[in-house]
């Protein structure tokens, strides 16, 4: 087992996997942009090192400065979280260059996985169901792009093969708008990804988004940790998340998580893992594959109690899991609401300083944050400050737990997302579960107009 790791990036990830590490008893080296250098976790790692500005290009994104904080600081092993990073081939085969270990996928694993076009023909090969769509790239020619939708069938979407969090995807109603919207994604994806290949799919009117987790050693033992919901989205941001999925039958779930297990033993898969599926009308349709640690693990850990972090590390170390399939007892609910520094309704970032802070507590809560008073969110990265977990012995009472728990939050000095959290809560679509992707960004659009006609 390491001795010591360093943690390539930042924010409540980065103190969770220094707990993980500290709970194994691992020294751990945490790197920090100028901006970050108050940060709890910071302050509790064995080493930091201040490795640039604030610009994540000039310091999250600063390969060599990383490299060079775990040659100085003696690292053995580089956890990269989610973000930044985290799937980026380039970085993870450096690290191996180095003489350190990637703590995920092989660097050739990544790159797979990390052109979508390539991901879904290799899943289609491993009899994972793929929603309709171009059989690889668009070519350049309009007309040929064109046959393809119609065969397709109105709307499509169009998808950058390099996209990823959100980004590079435009949906498109009628053939008139098709070129200018394959256009206008090239250009958007060669800028965002370097790569400014696209494909098209069907695009589905309503389904849910459906993730499983999975994990995977090099010694050819593959397991699958469930599926979590993550429906409640806005421009394709997870806000939301939930395990287990409302409304699927054993039946789905045992054959989705089977399907995902032979896809990983197909590819060589090692390390943790997220396929993420649309699910609409009791069909599963593969869309991506995450080869890092997910943002909404936390309720997957909660309902199977295997700790996903460590996994990750024993698995870098060269060891077996820990747990078998015939060994994960699923139990219980749980529910993640992603607490962001942002308008609740507007959504524009609140940046600044805390000036008050209480977490909340009580049987089956879960908080994982980095901020506290007197912490001074950065206007430089991403809202996400922190998330709430709350478990239940049924879905119900995980949803009791979580309105709680939000009732009890408090931050001041800025603003955040708890009042909308607050009101899908008491939403009756929301509470009976099963909602679609579109649901939330509906809702919004619907009482803007009603705040429109006041």
């Amino acid at each position: 087992m390491f001795e010591k790791i360093l943690i390539a990036n930042r924010g409540e990830i980065a103190l969770r996997i220094q707990r993980a590490c500290r709970d194994m008893g691992i020294k751990t080296v945490v790197v920090h942009s100028e901006a970050d250098s108050e940060a709890k976790y910071v302050k509790l790692a064995d080493e930091s090192v201040c490795i640039g500005p604030a610009a994540s290009s000039a310091s999250y994104l600063n390969i060599p400065a990383i490299i060079s904080a775990a040659e100085v600081t003696d690292a053995e092993a580089i956890h990269p979280g989610y973000g930044f990073l985290a799937e980026n081939a380039d970085f993870a085969e450096r690290v191996d260059k180095s003489g350190f270990i990637f703590i995920g996928p092989q660097a050739e694993t990544i790159r797979l996985m990390g052109d979508k076009v390539n991901a879904k023909q290799i899943m289609e090969k491993a009899g994972v169901p793929c929603v309709p769509g171009s059989d690889g790239p668009l070519p350049d020619a309009p007309e040929e792009a064109l046959k393809i939708a119609r065969k397709i069938g109105y709307p499509v979407i169009v998808k950058a093969a390099g996209g990823g969090g959100g980004r590079g995807m435009r949906v498109v109603h009628t053939e008139a708008a098709l070129k200018s919207a394959i256009s206008v994604t090239r250009a958007e994806a060669g800028a965002a990804f370097g790569n400014a290949t696209v494909y098209l799919e069907k695009y589905l009117e309503n389904p849910r988004h459906i993730e499983v987790q999975v994990l995977a050693d090099s010694h050819k033992n593959v397991v699958h940790l469930g599926e979590r919901d993550c429906s409640m989205q806005r421009r394709h941001q997870k806000i939301m998340e939930e395990a287990p999925a409302p409304e699927l039958t054993s039946k789905q779930r045992t054959r989705i998580g089977e399907r995902c297990i032979e896809a990983c033993r197909k590819i060589g898969y090692r390390g943790a893992g997220t396929f993420e599926y649309l699910y609409e009308e009791g069909e599963f349709y593969f869309i991506e594959m995450n080869t890092r640690i997910q943002v909404e693990h936390p309720v997957t850990e909660m309902i199977t109690g295997v700790d996903i972090v460590q996994e990750q590390i024993r698995v870098a170390a060269g060891e077996r899991l820990s747990v078998r399939q015939k060994d994960i007892d699923f139990r219980g609910h749980a529910i993640e609401c992603r607490i962001n520094a942002e308008d609740p309704f507007r959504f524009t970032p609140s940046p600044g300083r805390i000036t008050s802070y209480h977490p909340p507590g009580g049987p089956g809560i879960r908080v994982d944050t980095h901020i506290y008073q007197g912490y001074t969110v950065p206007p430089n990265y991403d809202s996400l400050i922190g998330k709430v977990i709350a478990y239940g012995e049924n879905r119900d009472q995980a949803i009791r737990r979580m309105r709680i728990a939000l009732s009890e939050m408090a931050i001041e000095g800025i603003q955040t997302n708890i009042p909308l959290h607050q009101e899908l809560l008491l939403d009756n679509r929301v509470i009976k579960g099963g909602v679609n992707i579109h649901y939330l960004e509906q809702k919004l659009a619907q009482q803007k107009k009603r705040d429109a006609a006041r």
